[in-house]
C-alpha cells in the first residue's frame, strides 16, 4: 500500500542519514544509504533524495513484495532488505512465519503473512537481531555497528508493533 511505502520510506531516510564515509562500513561512500560498492554507476555524492527512493522502490520494496504485505510486514521486511539484504529479508521472513524457507515470496508465504499475529512480528524482529549477531561473530570488525543495528530494530518496533 502507499501509506506503508511512505512510513518505510521515511523510516529508511531517517535511520540512513546522509552522506557518509565510515571506514568501518563495508559499503565504503554512502548517501541515504546507497552505498557506492553496491552502485558503482551512481554518484553518490550528489545523489537526491528522490534518486535514493527511486533506488529502493525499486530494488528493495518491490522485490520483497511489499505491497502484498500487511503493513507490520511490509516495513519490517523492507527496512530489513535495506540495512541486510532482500534474500536475508525474505528468508527471515519465511522462518519467522515457519513456511517454506526458500527466499521466494509467494502466495503461501504471502497467505501466512496476512493470517500472523502479533508474536510473528516479533518474532521476525527476533530474528533479524540474531542475524546481526551472527553477522558480527562472522566480521568482529563490525561490531561498531552493533548499537546502532540494535537501536534501529527497537525503534522499528515502535512502528510495527501493536
Amino acid at each position: 500500500m502507499k501509506e506503508d511505502w511512505e512510513t518505510g520510506i521515511a523510516f529508511v531516510l531517517k535511520m540512513e542519514g546522509g552522506l557518509t564515509d565510515d571506514p568501518n562500513d563495508p559499503g565504503g561512500l554512502t548517501n541515504f544509504g546507497i552505498s557506492q560498492k553496491a552502485y558503482p554507476s551512481v554518484d553518490i555524492r550528489n545523489l537526491t533524495v528522490e534518486g535514493a527512493r527511486e533506488i529502493y522502490h525499486r530494488d528493495y520494496w518491490i522485490p520483497c513484495q511489499c505491497d502484498e504485505l500487511p503493513t507490520p510486514f511490509a516495513i519490517s521486511v523492507f527496512d530489513t532488505a535495506v540495512n541486510q539484504g532482500v534474500t536475508k529479508a525474505k528468508r527471515l521472513l519465511q522462518i519467522a512465519l515457519d513456511v517454506t524457507v526458500d527466499g521466494v515470496i509467494g502466495q503461501k508465504t504471502i497467505s501466512a503473512a496476512m493470517k500472523a499475529d502479533a508474536y510473528r512480528i516479533k518474532k521476525y524482529l527476533a530474528e533479524r537481531l540474531a542475524a546481526y549477531a551472527r553477522i558480527m561473530v562472522e566480521n568482529p570488525k563490525l561490531l561498531v555497528f552493533a548499537v546502532n543495528w540494535s537501536f534501529r530494530v527497537i525503534s522499528l518496533a515502535k512502528i510495527v508493533l501493536p
